[in-house]
């Protein structure tokens, strides 16, 4: 890639030129040193279990089979730390629900999508934990799910939180919604534009998904 060349007469330090990243070459060249690359004296490894299923109900956890092997010194679940109750609060410009981002930590009682942490464990070499990590036993209900934000949105689609109604609305939903909350912009008289153009079309769109900041 040649650098690209820049209408006029300006020039610029960093703008059009082909710049070289500062890890790049450690990287492409294998010097780079990773977390896992690095040991030392005492030192316990962690895995963490990851649900196989997008959406199941958690029966059951045994994890009895994993603390009773050698080496392993650590077992942890959801049952380890307080069940947080239904409770919003905004921080920085958005309500969180801090219940669902305890849940989204490590699966309590439902597991919401494939790879979510049902159990972690910690043990003093990393075979010993990959061993104690096929130990534990978790029994499932497995729950329908859609991976289409549209299905997602229908009614009747599959729940995911019994305890999440739709905010920004004037009167508060009857039944719980996979929807957080709707939120409207608008400027303009849209059909006073419609009504004034010559021709009006309409087509769908789908693209990945981009951060507003």
């Amino acid at each position: 890639m040649n650098d690209v060349a820049i209408p006029g007469k300006a020039k610029y330090k960093w703008v059009g030129k082909r710049t070289i990243r500062p890890d790049g070459v450690d990287k492409v060249t294998g010097r780079a040193a990773y977390g896992a690359d690095y040991s030392m004296p005492g030192m316990l490894y962690g895995k963490v279990l990851r649900s196989p299923h997008a959406h199941a109900r958690i029966i059951k956890i045994d994890t009895s089979k994993a603390e009773m092997l050698k080496g392993v010194k650590a077992v942890i679940t959801a049952a380890d730390w307080p069940e947080i109750p239904p409770q919003r609060a905004t921080k920085g410009t958005a309500p969180v629900n801090f219940r669902h981002l305890s849940d989204n930590l490590m699966a309590r009682h439902k597991v919401l999508y494939d790879g979510h942490a049902i159990a972690a464990l910690a043990a003093t070499s990393l075979q010993v934990a990959k061993k104690a990590l096929k130990l534990i036993q978790v029994e499932y209900e497995v729950l329908p799910h859609v991976i289409d934000p549209v299905a997602a949105a229908a009614d009747g689609a599959p729940l995911l939180h019994d305890d999440l109604f739709t905010g920004g609305l004037e009167e508060k939903p009857a039944a719980p919604s996979n929807i957080a909350n709707r939120v409207k912009f608008a400027i303009g008289d849209i059909e006073a534009g419609f009504a004034a153009s010559d021709e009006i079309v309409e087509r769908e769109y789908t693209t990945k998904a981009v951060h507003q900041g």
